[in-house]
Protein backbone atom coordinates (compact mmCIF):
# COMPACT_ATOMS: atom_id res chain seq x y z
CA UNK A 1 0.00 0.00 0.00
CA UNK A 2 1.50 3.21 -1.06
CA UNK A 3 1.77 6.43 1.27
CA UNK A 4 2.47 10.02 0.63
CA UNK A 5 3.59 10.70 3.95
CA UNK A 6 2.22 14.41 4.10
CA UNK A 7 -1.58 13.45 2.56
CA UNK A 8 -1.01 10.41 5.12
CA UNK A 9 0.21 12.22 8.67
CA UNK A 10 -2.44 15.32 7.13
CA UNK A 11 -5.50 12.26 6.66
CA UNK A 12 -4.97 11.02 10.15
CA UNK A 13 -4.66 14.76 11.93
CA UNK A 14 -7.75 15.04 10.10
CA UNK A 15 -9.59 11.86 11.02
CA UNK A 16 -8.82 12.72 14.97
CA UNK A 17 -9.60 16.24 14.37
CA UNK A 18 -13.59 15.39 13.72
CA UNK A 19 -13.82 11.85 15.74
CA UNK A 20 -14.32 10.08 12.55
CA UNK A 21 -11.73 8.35 14.89
CA UNK A 22 -12.12 7.43 17.99
CA UNK A 23 -9.63 5.69 20.19
CA UNK A 24 -10.36 4.74 23.74
CA UNK A 25 -8.06 1.90 25.11
CA UNK A 26 -9.35 2.25 28.51
CA UNK A 27 -12.97 1.17 27.11
CA UNK A 28 -12.53 -0.33 24.17
CA UNK A 29 -15.44 -1.35 21.70
CA UNK A 30 -16.67 -4.28 20.18
CA UNK A 31 -17.11 -4.78 16.49
CA UNK A 32 -19.40 -6.57 14.57
CA UNK A 33 -16.62 -9.80 14.57
CA UNK A 34 -16.93 -9.91 18.01
CA UNK A 35 -12.96 -8.47 18.28
CA UNK A 36 -12.40 -6.10 21.51
CA UNK A 37 -10.71 -2.91 20.29
CA UNK A 38 -9.43 0.21 21.54
CA UNK A 39 -9.90 1.74 18.34
CA UNK A 40 -13.05 2.73 16.22
CA UNK A 41 -13.47 4.53 12.22
CA UNK A 42 -16.62 5.84 10.83
CA UNK A 43 -15.21 7.79 7.99
CA UNK A 44 -18.70 8.69 6.41
CA UNK A 45 -18.48 11.56 9.34
CA UNK A 46 -16.30 13.11 6.66
CA UNK A 47 -18.93 14.40 5.08
CA UNK A 48 -20.51 16.22 6.94
CA UNK A 49 -17.13 19.02 7.26
CA UNK A 50 -16.70 20.58 4.20
CA UNK A 51 -13.25 21.92 4.45
CA UNK A 52 -11.80 18.07 5.31
CA UNK A 53 -14.52 16.70 3.00
CA UNK A 54 -12.84 18.51 0.11
CA UNK A 55 -9.19 17.93 1.19
CA UNK A 56 -9.88 13.99 1.53
CA UNK A 57 -12.54 14.01 -2.22
CA UNK A 58 -9.29 16.44 -3.78
CA UNK A 59 -6.33 14.00 -2.24
CA UNK A 60 -8.24 10.41 -3.62
CA UNK A 61 -8.90 12.42 -7.31
CA UNK A 62 -5.12 12.89 -7.68
CA UNK A 63 -3.74 9.79 -5.95
CA UNK A 64 -6.18 7.76 -8.59
CA UNK A 65 -4.66 9.35 -11.35
CA UNK A 66 -1.08 9.21 -10.15
CA UNK A 67 -1.50 5.31 -9.31
CA UNK A 68 -3.88 4.26 -11.71
CA UNK A 69 -4.39 6.65 -14.44
CA UNK A 70 -7.73 7.94 -15.61
CA UNK A 71 -10.45 5.29 -15.26
CA UNK A 72 -13.48 5.69 -17.27
CA UNK A 73 -16.02 5.50 -13.95
CA UNK A 74 -15.15 5.31 -10.33
CA UNK A 75 -17.11 2.66 -8.07
CA UNK A 76 -18.06 3.16 -4.64
CA UNK A 77 -18.56 0.32 -1.89
CA UNK A 78 -21.73 0.32 -0.49
CA UNK A 79 -22.39 2.14 1.99
CA UNK A 80 -19.83 3.69 3.44
CA UNK A 81 -18.09 4.62 -0.09
CA UNK A 82 -20.85 6.14 -1.90
CA UNK A 83 -20.49 9.31 -0.65
CA UNK A 84 -16.95 9.73 -0.52
CA UNK A 85 -16.83 7.56 -4.14
CA UNK A 86 -19.45 10.47 -5.66
CA UNK A 87 -17.11 13.11 -4.81
CA UNK A 88 -14.14 11.38 -6.16
CA UNK A 89 -15.82 10.95 -9.33
CA UNK A 90 -17.48 14.43 -9.60
CA UNK A 91 -14.18 16.05 -9.15
CA UNK A 92 -13.02 14.11 -11.76
CA UNK A 93 -15.41 14.42 -13.88
CA UNK A 94 -16.20 11.02 -14.30
CA UNK A 95 -19.14 8.61 -13.68
CA UNK A 96 -20.35 6.89 -11.11
CA UNK A 97 -21.48 3.43 -9.87
CA UNK A 98 -21.97 1.85 -6.27
CA UNK A 99 -22.00 -1.88 -5.46
CA UNK A 100 -24.16 -3.63 -3.33
CA UNK A 101 -22.71 -6.11 -0.82
CA UNK A 102 -25.67 -8.34 -2.97
CA UNK A 103 -27.72 -8.59 -5.29
CA UNK A 104 -31.08 -6.91 -4.76
CA UNK A 105 -33.57 -9.75 -3.91
CA UNK A 106 -36.08 -7.77 -5.97
CA UNK A 107 -37.09 -5.12 -9.07
CA UNK A 108 -33.35 -5.76 -10.97
CA UNK A 109 -31.77 -7.76 -8.80
CA UNK A 110 -28.77 -5.36 -9.41
CA UNK A 111 -25.70 -5.50 -7.32
CA UNK A 112 -24.22 -2.86 -9.24
CA UNK A 113 -26.27 0.08 -9.54
CA UNK A 114 -25.08 2.93 -12.98
CA UNK A 115 -24.30 2.27 -15.57
CA UNK A 116 -21.19 0.17 -16.64
CA UNK A 117 -20.17 -1.16 -19.70
CA UNK A 118 -17.65 -4.17 -19.67
CA UNK A 119 -14.42 -3.62 -20.70
CA UNK A 120 -14.26 -0.14 -19.10
CA UNK A 121 -11.70 0.70 -16.55
CA UNK A 122 -12.78 1.22 -12.91
CA UNK A 123 -10.80 2.11 -9.49
CA UNK A 124 -13.23 1.80 -6.44
CA UNK A 125 -13.23 3.75 -3.70
CA UNK A 126 -13.68 2.36 -0.36
CA UNK A 127 -13.93 4.31 3.43
CA UNK A 128 -11.89 1.78 5.11
CA UNK A 129 -9.81 -1.59 4.96
CA UNK A 130 -10.25 -3.82 8.28
CA UNK A 131 -9.94 -7.56 6.38
CA UNK A 132 -10.84 -6.99 3.11
CA UNK A 133 -14.23 -9.18 2.85
CA UNK A 134 -16.55 -6.60 1.84
CA UNK A 135 -13.90 -4.99 -0.62
CA UNK A 136 -13.05 -8.02 -2.07
CA UNK A 137 -17.31 -8.63 -2.80
CA UNK A 138 -17.56 -5.77 -4.69
CA UNK A 139 -14.47 -6.40 -7.15
CA UNK A 140 -15.60 -10.40 -7.87
CA UNK A 141 -19.06 -8.00 -8.71
CA UNK A 142 -17.07 -6.10 -11.24
CA UNK A 143 -15.17 -8.88 -12.35
CA UNK A 144 -18.22 -10.79 -13.21
CA UNK A 145 -19.69 -7.94 -14.89
CA UNK A 146 -16.03 -7.90 -17.09
CA UNK A 147 -14.81 -4.88 -15.93
CA UNK A 148 -11.54 -3.78 -15.90
CA UNK A 149 -10.57 -3.04 -12.54
CA UNK A 150 -7.61 -0.87 -11.81
CA UNK A 151 -7.16 -0.96 -8.30
CA UNK A 152 -8.39 0.46 -5.07
CA UNK A 153 -7.91 3.42 -3.29
CA UNK A 154 -9.28 3.90 0.68
CA UNK A 155 -8.74 6.38 3.33
CA UNK A 156 -7.64 4.24 5.63
CA UNK A 157 -6.65 0.94 6.56
CA UNK A 158 -6.12 -1.05 9.88
CA UNK A 159 -3.16 -2.76 7.63
CA UNK A 160 -3.90 -6.34 9.04
CA UNK A 161 -2.04 -9.34 7.21
CA UNK A 162 -5.14 -10.77 6.33
CA UNK A 163 -6.10 -8.15 4.18
CA UNK A 164 -2.96 -7.52 2.37
CA UNK A 165 -3.01 -11.51 2.04
CA UNK A 166 -6.31 -11.48 0.64
CA UNK A 167 -6.22 -8.61 -2.26
CA UNK A 168 -2.37 -10.41 -3.25
CA UNK A 169 -4.14 -13.34 -3.47
CA UNK A 170 -6.78 -11.21 -5.74
CA UNK A 171 -3.92 -9.57 -7.80
CA UNK A 172 -5.63 -6.53 -6.72
CA UNK A 173 -3.02 -3.25 -6.06
CA UNK A 174 -4.50 -1.34 -2.75
CA UNK A 175 -3.34 2.37 -1.57
CA UNK A 176 -4.74 4.27 1.34
CA UNK A 177 -4.69 7.88 2.27
CA UNK A 178 -3.33 6.68 5.90
CA UNK A 179 -2.93 3.57 7.69
CA UNK A 180 -3.09 2.90 11.79
CA UNK A 181 0.81 3.16 11.94
CA UNK A 182 0.63 6.60 10.93
CA UNK A 183 -2.55 7.55 13.01
CA UNK A 184 -1.64 5.92 16.38
CA UNK A 185 1.99 7.88 15.19
CA UNK A 186 0.30 11.27 14.89
CA UNK A 187 -2.18 10.47 17.60
CA UNK A 188 1.01 9.83 19.72
CA UNK A 189 2.77 12.61 18.77
CA UNK A 190 -0.03 15.46 19.51
CA UNK A 191 -0.48 14.05 22.90
CA UNK A 192 -4.05 12.72 21.86
CA UNK A 193 -2.71 9.20 23.19
CA UNK A 194 -0.12 9.00 26.24
CA UNK A 195 2.61 6.89 26.76
CA UNK A 196 0.33 3.76 28.30
CA UNK A 197 -2.19 4.08 25.99
CA UNK A 198 0.05 4.46 23.23
CA UNK A 199 1.27 1.24 23.85
CA UNK A 200 -2.10 -0.49 24.40
CA UNK A 201 -2.96 0.32 21.18
CA UNK A 202 0.18 -0.92 19.72
CA UNK A 203 0.07 -4.33 21.56
CA UNK A 204 -3.44 -4.68 20.04
CA UNK A 205 -2.16 -4.50 16.36
CA UNK A 206 0.19 -7.45 16.91
CA UNK A 207 -3.14 -9.91 17.67
CA UNK A 208 -6.45 -7.86 17.29
CA UNK A 209 -8.60 -10.90 17.40
CA UNK A 210 -7.30 -12.49 20.56
CA UNK A 211 -6.78 -8.67 22.17
CA UNK A 212 -9.26 -8.50 25.92
CA UNK A 213 -8.91 -5.64 27.80
CA UNK A 214 -10.56 -6.03 31.19
CA UNK A 215 -13.08 -2.97 30.76
CA UNK A 216 -16.40 -2.50 29.77
CA UNK A 217 -16.67 -2.03 25.98
CA UNK A 218 -18.57 0.25 24.31
CA UNK A 219 -21.56 -0.73 22.63
CA UNK A 220 -20.72 -0.19 18.92
CA UNK A 221 -20.61 -1.67 16.03
CA UNK A 222 -18.12 -1.94 12.48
Amino acid sequence: MILNNETARKTAELLLQIKAIKLEPQTPFTWASGWKSPIYCDNRIILSFPPIRNYIREAMAKQVEELYGRPDVIAGVATGAIGIGMLVADYLNLPFVYIRPEAKKHGRQNQIEGNLKKGQKVVVIEDLISTGGSSLKAIEALRDHEADVRGMLAIFSYGFDLSVENFEKENLQVNTLSNYEVLVEQAYKTSYLNKEEYETLQEWRKNPSEWQQNTAPNALRK
